[in-house]
């Protein structure tokens, strides 16, 4: 016979956790738990799934992983690097009470459940990037694996999260780093360049970014074989699908090759280095030097915004940032026709290292 057990959440609502456990000559078989909004619900859901293990065959052993166990095999066998805010936010799943919740117990009401508690410590643009990288998961679990973890459960999950309120688009940036700030952090770079000959080369990789248009994990990603003169081939470009295979062509500046001709050919990637080091690097130099509300992806809209100012159409922008729908560069055509601010910067030419 199963239980139900009711606890009160942080906002005061109730939860209520269906168990079932099952004994054979005192010892247990099988356990299984299921959590609720609904007392009724969870009432269902174990007077359903008691008539289904009474079955002659409901106690049949399956491949039944928990969700945790599935993130691990995802990461082990994906042959692209998962590093950043993907693997951080894959790491957090996995450690959460989802993480330890096996495949055929996880239904729409679980994930609406994990949103809802998610977003207790984070905003709902975050807890959007916890369901993006879910996505991945629950699309590959049963046809490359078998597991019984249902894409539909997911799909109808994200309407539900998505009409609460409870996952949201992040917010458009429009920060831009000065002239002034770009030069404190080159100088800041390069002084420790001095002292640590063997360091990440920033001063190079900022400059990169900006005047690439390139993404962070594009520029760790970016390999010697794939450069073609005046362009290169950038694999798994961020897609609001996936980016897994999507890689596209994409035009070098005159400016992104000659940095590019200034990196050593020791190793297959032109920029070696992880995601991690860059942006802790990064993020670490604007709090020394007192540079507020400035990422590193703000130098890929710094870029883009350039190109604009200098002239350039959506057409010609979109060659080098590689976005394959123009909708996402509208909010470029604001930007009037000026001059290249960066015509007399002192870094423009070649970053010192």
């Amino acid at each position: 016979m199963g239980t139900i057990i009711v606890r009160t959440r942080k906002d005061d609502s109730k939860a209520y956790t269906a168990q079932i456990v099952i004994k054979q000559n005192g010892v247990t078989v099988h356990r299984e738990a299921q959590t609720f909004d609904r007392k009724q619900a969870a009432n269902a859901w174990m007077v359903r799934r008691e008539a289904e293990l009474k079955s002659p065959d409901g106690l049949a052993q399956k491949d039944d992983p928990t969700l945790g166990a599935v993130i691990d095999r995802y990461i082990e066998e994906s042959r692209n690097p998962i590093a950043g805010t993907r693997a951080q936010v894959l790491k957090a799943i996995k450690n959460s009470d989802l993480g330890e919740t096996k495949c055929s117990e996880i239904t729409p009401n679980t994930l609406v459940t994990f949103a809802r508690e998610l977003t207790e410590t984070v905003e709902p643009q975050t807890c959007g990037n916890y369901f993006s990288s879910l996505s991945n998961i629950f699309t590959l679990a049963r046809p490359a694996w078998g597991y019984p973890l249902a894409r539909q459960a997911f799909d109808d999950a994200l309407i539900v999260v998505k009409k609460l309120g409870l996952v949201k688009k992040a917010n458009e940036r429009s920060r831009r780093p000065t002239l002034e700030e770009l030069d404190q952090l080159m100088e800041h770079f390069g002084r420790i360049r001095a002292n640590r000959p063997s360091s990440i080369p920033m001063q190079k990789i900022v400059a990169f970014a900006i005047f690439s248009t390139r993404r962070q994990e594009e520029i760790t990603l970016l390999r010697w074989d794939d450069l073609e003169e005046d362009r290169i081939l950038v694999r798994d470009m961020k897609h609001p699908g996936d980016k897994k295979g999507n890689n596209v062509h994409c035009e070098l500046p005159t400016e992104a090759i000659a940095i590019v001709k200034s990196m050593p050919r020791d190793e297959e990637r032109i920029f070696p280095y992880s995601t991690d080091a860059i942006s802790a690097a990064f993020t670490r130099a604007c709090k020394i030097l007192g540079i507020e509300d400035l990422r590193f992806h703000d130098l890929r809209h710094e870029g883009i915004s350039r190109l604009f100012e200098m002239g350039r159409t959506i057409p010609q922008v979109a060659a080098v940032s590689g976005h394959r729908s123009w909708t996402s560069l509208k909010r470029y055509t604001h930007i009037r026709q000026s001059t290249d601010k960066y015509e007399n910067w002192r870094w423009k030419s070649s970053p010192r290292s």
